[in-house]
């Protein structure tokens, strides 16, 4: 028969005194990377919001080749994967360990759901010829930039799906953590951290869904 591993409590780093010490220096590190991230994305909405200043009937006819169903599809699959992550910490601070799989598993579901419909959003833009720069090759539009619109639409979503990438190997990180070591109130942080990254993502999302789908 294949041995069971059972997790084990914690084992405080080396380097620091002490659990405490060690979660607010990982919670601290965290929070400094969030608003590197912040600055970064923040950078790229107002690019975006410069671009639909400049070429607003270029971002009318170009939100006009995207469905808002989709967008919405996927606001849904990330928001509920939020949910789900914050659960996943949630029972982890009470060392319910198999709820904390078990939420884990569903936020990968939902965040695979999201790259599912954006792979076929993607495959039409790339079959229509809506590309960025020199790549555009679309027809039937009337304003001569409407490539500038399908540039920062990958950009931007690009960048996106890139970061629910790094998010989704997070949840299989603690997936594979919660098989070593216990959570518990004391010591959650892989989970929390993770959480905390996935709500980054959320929140981006939440900008460039009206941006990119809603505004004409």
């Amino acid at each position: 028969m294949a041995e069971v591993t059972v997790p084990k409590e914690h084992e405080v780093a080396h380097h620091f005194d002490d659990l405490e010490q060690e979660f607010e220096s990982h919670r601290l590190g965290m929070w400094l990377f969030i608003a590197s991230e912040i600055m970064m994305f923040g950078a790229l909405l107002v690019g975006g919001l410069l671009l639909l200043y400049k070429f607003p009937a270029a971002f009318a006819e170009g939100r006009a080749h995207l469905d808002w169903r989709l967008g919405t599809l996927n606001t849904f699959f990330l928001l509920t994967s939020g949910l789900t992550m914050a659960l996943a910490a949630w029972h982890a601070q009470r060392s319910e360990q198999d709820k904390v799989r078990r939420n884990l598993l569903l936020s990968l579901a939902f965040a695979t759901g999201f790259l599912i419909v954006k792979y076929f959003e993607y495959s039409a833009k790339f079959h229509h010829g809506l590309l960025p720069g020199n790549a555009f090759s679309g027809h039937g539009f009337t304003d001569p930039n409407a490539h500038v619109f399908f540039g920062f639409y990958f950009v931007a979503t690009g960048l996106h799906v890139l970061h629910v990438l790094i998010g989704m190997g997070l949840m299989v990180w603690c997936l594979f953590v919660s098989r070593k070591v216990k959570f518990t109130r004391a010591y959650y942080t892989p989970v929390e951290q993770s959480g905390l990254y996935w709500a980054l993502i959320d929140l981006v999302w939440i900008f460039l869904f009206p941006l990119l789908y809603l505004v004409a």
